[in-house]
């Protein structure tokens, strides 16, 4: 769907929708999705090092690769979706990639539990730029028909960034540590330098996202571009949705929008507050409960706020069951995925190549930390590839078909890979144990550009920023924020990893419902987007 070129308000010409010039700014944002991942998976690798040095728990390594960070992606990931949608998305993501770099190279002077906390809630703050930016761009992009296929592709960066991270992390770590085996300059130690390796380069790439060119929005989808807000009121809407999810400003916020709204709020704050107290008393895991507990009350009130100040777009995300549910549904895979890529390389490292080491005996290729990195590194780079390519391809294809043919290829990520992490962390064969990873991979990878396709289809073009951020709710604070430490508690709880990652398949039951529902709603919400839309107050 190569249209004339256009200008945008500004009278500047933009390429047209679907040309080389859009395939250029995908691949672009894919390195920059890469580069996201590198920062954020690395973690993984170095966490047997951090664990010994830092002397810390398995629950407090799920916290700091999960929690710390998913809690901030998600909270600042609203009001920073909202701005997306509003201010230039080049600016804002360049923005992010420089402060989530710039953390990332931090973690690296960290020398404590609470040092690397702060560090990882930064990176957190910064990578919520990434997702919102980068989907709204892409959706204006590319038109509707291969909205999938563009958007698994910039997914696949994802898995590409985890592979990577294993290998570099496992390569710096060893040739750090061989050439200062007392510790280097200032005194870093190899996990250090690591995380110092992968955050500069980002710095230097922030710079180059600044150049790509504003897609018009709504061209794509053959719709008017909306009504250029004014900076003033961008700034001071921005101010008003941070301030809608940054407890206590969550409190003044809501009073300004009436006395119900505040008892409404004040609702939800003891409601939530009791449930953490619960919890707590429960598992006397004070941190993660208090970060899940804020992040779900910020949550809560954004959405009691943009119900108020934009009642069109609370329409469509929240008064839309279809959306909710693609969230829950398609959040606890993530729930899965996001704890088992973390881990899978220290499981590997407990239960095979430690042992090993230990025997005496003569050790298989496959079973040192460098092979660890580099097989399940490599092979879930190219597994994860090409397993969100073909979920894109199949999914767009499968819509052909039938309106909600997407959600049952997003399915898959749940059925086929159960039974192969089941064998995967009950073998003793290491060799068994990676040939296992593969279809996990594959399969487990194929729903992630269906979510994404889905969310952008269910709202306007205006919306997509703040539907973004809402849709990584699910996959951060639900998925990332609860699932690897779910697998650390459980962990440390039973003294057995394996019978942590174990434990994540009680959720298979849940998501089938979800997703279920998905499939009967998914029709009806799509095709009466527009009419819902006018219905709650927008002009189109």
């Amino acid at each position: 769907m190569a249209d004339p070129d256009r200008s945008d308000t500004d009278g500047k010409p933009v390429p047209p929708v679907g040309g080389p010039y859009a395939w250029y700014v995908l691949a672009l944002l894919v390195l920059v999705y890469v580069m996201n991942f590198i920062d954020r998976q690395i973690l993984s690798i170095l966490a047997e090092d951090i664990k010994r040095d830092l002397g810390l728990t398995d629950a407090q390594l799920g916290f700091l690769y999960g929690t710390a960070f998913a809690v901030f992606y998600a909270l600042f990931g609203v009001p920073i979706g909202r701005l997306a949608d509003n201010w230039v998305r080049t600016r804002l993501l360049a923005l992010g990639l420089t402060l989530w770099s710039g953390m990332t190279a931090l973690s690296g002077l960290s020398s404590n539990f609470l040092q690397l906390s702060l560090a990882r809630i930064g990176v957190g703050v910064g990578e919520a730029t990434a997702g919102p930016s980068a989907y709204s761009m892409i959706s204006d992009w590319f038109p509707k028909a291969r909205r999938a296929t563009a958007l698994s592709i910039y997914a696949a960066g994802l898995y590409l960034g985890g592979g990577v991270s294993l290998l570099i992390g496992a390569v710096i770590v060893k040739g750090w540590n061989t050439a200062y085996p007392g510790g280097g300059p200032l005194g870093l130690v190899g996990w250090q330098a690591a995380f110092m390796a992968v955050g500069i380069p980002g710095l230097l790439l922030a710079l180059w996202v600044a150049t790509l060119i504003e897609p018009i929005r709504g061209r794509a989808d053959g719709l008017p571009p909306p009504e250029k807000l004014p900076g003033g009121t961008i700034v001071r809407n921005f101010l008003a949705d941070l301030a809608s999810v940054i407890p206590p400003l969550t409190l003044i916020n809501m009073a300004l929008l009436g006395r119900k709204a505040l008892a409404e709020n004040i609702a939800a704050l003891a409601l939530v507050g009791g449930l953490v107290a619960i919890l707590v008393h429960l598992t006397g895991e004070i941190p993660q409960f208090v970060a899940v507990g804020a992040g779900l009350y910020a949550v809560i009130s954004w959405a009691q706020s943009i119900k108020r100040r934009d009642k069109p777009t609370y329409e469509m995300i929240w008064g839309t069951p279809a959306f909710v549910f693609t969230i829950l549904g398609f959040g606890s895979i993530s729930f899965v995925g996001y704890s088992v890529g973390f881990w899978a390389a220290p499981y590997a490292m407990r239960t095979f190549v430690e042992p090993l080491a230990a025997s005496g005996g003569v050790v298989p290729w496959y079973g040192t930390r460098e092979a660890v990195a580099f097989i399940l590194g490599g092979g879930g780079a190219l597994g994860g590839f090409v397993g969100t390519i073909l979920g894109g391809v199949l999914g767009d294809a499968a819509k052909k078909r039938h309106p909600s043919g997407r959600i049952i290829v997003g399915s898959l990520a749940t059925l086929v890979p159960a039974p192969f992490i089941w064998l995967q962390y009950t073998t003793t064969d290491l060799a068994t144990f990676f040939l296992c990873f593969a279809p996990t991979t594959v399969f487990g990878s194929m729903y992630v550009g269906v979510a994404a396709a889905t969310t952008q289809d269910l709202v306007l073009p205006r919306m997509r920023g703040a539907a973004t951020a809402t849709f990584f709710i699910g996959t951060t604070l639900f998925g990332l924020g609860l699932g690897p430490w779910f697998t650390g508690f459980v962990s440390a709880l039973t003294g057995s990893l394996g019978t942590g990652v174990l434990a994540l398949l009680l959720m298979a039951p849940f998501t089938v419902g979800a997703l279920f529902f998905v499939f009967r709603a998914l029709p009806a919400a799509e095709a009466s987007r527009i009419d819902r839309a006018r219905a709650a107050g927008e002009t189109i």
